[in-house]
Parts: structure tokens; C-alpha cells; sequence
């Protein structure tokens, strides 16, 4: 009986000691959820910007360029799902800029409460699209007028005046909110020299829109929506080293320009046909897609509304 209750002690002290340190460790990795190490200054710093202008300063990877992922959001029922999907792939790609481009007159609290408590570096900006160039409401009539275009212009503003050129050539990348993305094409695009290239999924017309390479050269395009285009691209099929923006700051996207001849615009402005890097296995690879959420039919809201209620009442959709 002695050895049995010598052996119920010891095991008794051996879950209390497990139990100890589960109970450390989970209070850790609650605590480095919200604060990052500065290798700087060598010291912690809060994860939580209190300027919607802020670059935070997270665990950084040496020698590992950061990607600059510009995202233009706008109010709409899906937004917060837009946003919310993104951030969970972002969280899990290393040395990962995100800046989020509101339009609208003021940052929003949607947006705000969402990038604080994302675990992701970031940068919250915003600029409303004049009224002359907002798109109308009937959707055969979508795309008359860009959308986004302020806000990429604006972040590649912010870009240009608060991050300096460097040996860890950065990369710039337009993410906007509707697409779907393989973690491999932000490593795809990482060690971009100039502009990167790769397939883009579901876009203008077709299952792929992609570059055609030969002998590892861009040569050609696969692309059935205004082939005539100079760079026939969608925004999430390529990513720009930053030192081109820095050595070219006029370069911006046009707000006066014919549809679909956004990407042609700025491309035209930084590099030509020949300086194009293929990338996802010579474009043989499609690691992002065009999804488009799809718009939500709210009939019973526009009722409710109409009688004075409303669905979302003190609960965030």
C-alpha cells in the first residue's frame, strides 16, 4: 500500500507540473498575441496603432523583403467578411505589410476594430472617391468609372514618403478585397526585381488570364478582355519591387482612362514588355483568383427597414 500511495504522489505532482506549465504557456501566447518584440530598440511594443497612419513594428525577419499589400475597401454589406477572409492568410505570411484604403471621408470603426485585432502590421488610411467618379447603382453599368483607384494612389503615396529604399528591396502588391489567394504567390512575388507576373483565376471572361513565357521570358498574353491592352493583367496577377515606385514617383494609376487600362497605365510608367519576371512556374500555376463574394440579396432588411427595424441592430455584421 505504500509503494501504490508513493506512486499516486508522484503522480499527482506530475500532472500539477503539467498543468503549471499549460497553464504559463497559454498565458504567453495570449500575451505575444498583442505584443511584438522591436529588435531595434530591444524592447516590446504594443500591436495596437493609435494612428490610422502607423507602420507597426512586429517580429521582423532579417534579410526577408517585406511585401506591401495595398487593399481599397469600401462600406458594403460584405465587407467585414472581405476583410475578415484576407486577414486570415495575411496573419500567416511572414515579414506581411498590409494598408487598407478606405473610401470615405473618415477611417470607420469596422475597420479600425478589425485591423487591431488582426495579429498583422499595418497602415489604415482613407480617401473618399469624388462624387463625379463613384459608380452608379445599376450593375450593368459597373464599371463606367474606376473604383479604388484614389486609395491605391494614396497608399502609393504613403509607400513613397514613410518607407525608405533599402538593400531588403520591398514589394508592392495590389490585394484588393474580392480575391482569393494561395499562400505561395506572396513567396512567389517576394524576391521581385522589377515586376513579377503570374495567372490570375476567374477573370475577364475566362477561367485563367495569364502571361504567355517562352525560354523564361514574357512574350505574350492569354487574354480575351481588350487584348489590345499594352499589359492585358488583372491588379492581383503582378507585384512591383518598391525601389521602382521610390525611383519613379510620379508613377500612379490615371483617374481619366479608358476601362480596364488601369494596370496598362502604371506598368507602362515602370517597366516594358521584356524587363516582366514570370513567376508560378513560368505561369503555368494559378495561385489567386477573382472570386467576387457575391452580393447578398436583402429583401427582408429593405422590409424591416421600411417598418422602422432593422436586423443588425447592436451587433456589427
Amino acid at each position: 500500500m505504500r509503494v501504490i500511495g508513493r506512486r499516486t504522489h508522484i503522480c499527482k505532482q506530475w500532472f500539477i507540473t503539467v498543468g503549471v506549465f499549460l497553464g504559463v504557456g497559454s498565458w504567453l501566447y495570449m500575451f505575444l498575441q498583442f505584443v511584438a518584440w522591436d529588435p531595434a530598440n530591444n524592447q516590446p511594443c504594443i500591436s495596437f496603432a493609435d494612428s490610422h497612419a502607423e507602420l507597426e513594428k512586429f517580429v521582423h525577419f532579417d534579410n526577408l523583403p517585406t511585401i506591401h499589400a495595398i487593399t481599397p475597401t469600401y462600406r458594403r454589406p460584405v465587407q467585414k467578411a472581405e476583410l475578415t477572409r484576407l486577414s486570415q492568410t495575411y496573419r500567416q505570411v511572414r515579414n506581411f505589410h498590409w494598408i487598407v484604403v478606405e473610401d470615405s471621408n473618415r477611417t470607420t470603426n469596422l475597420v479600425t476594430k478589425l485591423l487591431r485585432r488582426s495579429g498583422i502590421s499595418y497602415t489604415q488610411l482613407n480617401v473618399a472617391t469624388p462624387e463625379q467618379y463613384k459608380l452608379p447603382l445599376n450593375p450593368k453599368l459597373s464599371y463606367i468609372h474606376p473604383r479604388g483607384t484614389f486609395q491605391r494612389n494614396l497608399a502609393l503615396e504613403w509607400l513613397q514618403q514613410n518607407v525608405q529604399s533599402g538593400g531588403q528591396k520591398d514589394v508592392v502588391y495590389f490585394a484588393d478585397d474580392d480575391n482569393t489567394y494561395d499562400l505561395q504567390v506572396f513567396e512567389e512575388m517576394r524576391y521581385t526585381e522589377k515586376v513579377s507576373v503570374w495567372p490570375v483565376g476567374l477573370v475577364g471572361g475566362q477561367l485563367v488570364e495569364r502571361p504567355l513565357v517562352h525560354d523564361g521570358r514574357v512574350t505574350g498574353w492569354n487574354a480575351a478582355y481588350k487584348p489590345q491592352r499594352p499589359f492585358p493583367i488583372d491588379m492581383a496577377g503582378f507585384a512591383v519591387n518598391l525601389d521602382l515606385f521610390l525611383q519613379h514617383p510620379e508613377a500612379r494609376f490615371r483617374i481619366k482612362q479608358d476601362v480596364g487600362y488601369q494596370e496598362s497605365v502604371l506598368l507602362a510608367q515602370l517597366v516594358t514588355l521584356s524587363d516582366l519576371e514570370p513567376r508560378a512556374e513560368n505561369c503555368t500555376k494559378v495561385l489567386v483568383w477573382h472570386t467576387r463574394t457575391e452580393t447578398p440579396r436583402l429583401r427582408g432588411e429593405v422590409t424591416m427597414r421600411k417598418e422602422g427595424r432593422r436586423s443588425d441592430k447592436d451587433i456589427e455584421v
